[in-house]
């Protein structure tokens, strides 16, 4: 099986990130330090990966002009792409920090809506791409089936290949138990999933092993934010206190621990091992603007600090 993690975006997003002094209505606000990133779930994984040195493949649906750019940009950016061609025209979301604040701002539309025709192209394309692994991460589309990334986790468990979900609400519950490798919820998603508030560091654990008893996923990763994070496995829970840092943008650091914890368990790292790479590369993502711009050497130097701090 090829070493290739192939990731799987089907709502992707142009990203626009920047900041300004104070977010004010009715007022003309002027913003600096802008970004523009191709954006979306599995696309951040991606890019995260192909910084940590991971091969990878991107498997996008995308359109329009906004598509293309998002196309240009991971073309510049050197990670493979492989896109499923959408007739809508690909969302733009839009983030502002608040330097007077310190709070961040997410605009985040819906995105397009597909057609039948469409999902079933990118069933159809992932069924001829060769990867050890497949992450989707990202919300649906609209017009996908709620269900529909239980079938590329049918599809995945049949061709031998690990799969990884980061999603939410339907998309996450109608995939659970269909041979799923590694769920990441966040504390949110989590209790959305079991619907009732988990406070408490035992029932977070208790019922992320439920699930893995369960056989929802055989691994559960939860970030905490700035708790940190834990993976409950059949041999227990694994907690990792967060690596203190100030929190820059928070666009993308879901994306980039699951990009970093799944290449460490890709090349067959422990579990405490991978957990702590996600924790890392989260960390470096959360201390930079614009999404998932992590780079190799500031992970890395993350890591040092969680395994060795001061």
């Amino acid at each position: 099986m090829s070493p290739r993690i192939i990731t799987l975006t089907v709502n992707p997003a142009l990203d626009i990130a920047c900041s300004a002094e104070s977010v004010q209505h009715t007022h003309k606000i002027r913003t600096g330090d802008d970004h523009l990133d191709p954006g979306g779930g599995g696309i951040n994984v991606a890019r995260v990966l192909h910084e940590l040195g991971g091969e990878t493949l991107a498997v996008l649906m995308a359109g329009g002009v906004t598509g293309a750019l998002v196309e240009e940009l991971l073309d510049e950016a050197g990670v493979p792409r492989h896109t499923v061609p959408i007739r809508g025209r690909t969302r733009i979301c839009f983030t502002v920090f608040e330097r007077s604040t310190g709070l961040e701002y997410r605009f985040v539309p819906e995105g397009p809506s597909v057609t039948q025709r469409d999902w079933h192209g990118m069933l159809n394309a992932l069924e001829t791409l060769q990867g050890g692994w497949i992450v989707a991460s990202g919300s649906l589309e609209r017009g996908m089936p709620d269900d529909i990334y239980a079938w590329v986790a049918r599809a995945a468990r049949r061709r031998e290949q690990r799969f990884v979900l980061d999603t939410s609400g339907p998309a996450l519950s109608s995939a659970l138990g269909s041979g799923i490798e590694l769920i990441k919820p966040s504390l949110g998603e989590l209790e959305k999933l079991v619907g009732r508030p988990l406070l408490d560091p035992a029932e977070q654990e208790a019922e992320a092993r439920a699930l893995v008893r369960g056989g929802a996923a055989r691994l559960v990763a939860v970030t905490l934010g700035e708790a940190g994070a834990f993976v409950a496995s059949e041999q227990g829970v694994i907690r990792m206190e967060a690596i203190p840092s100030s929190v820059r943008s928070a666009v993308g650091a879901g994306d980039s621990f699951t990009a970093a914890m799944t290449l460490s368990l890709a090349r067959g790292d422990a579990l405490e091992e991978a957990l702590a790479w996600g924790v890392a590369a989260g960390t470096a993502a959360v201390v930079c603007a614009g999404t998932a711009r992590v780079r190799k050497a500031d992970v890395e130097a993350q890591y040092r600090r969680l395994k060795r701090p001061n």
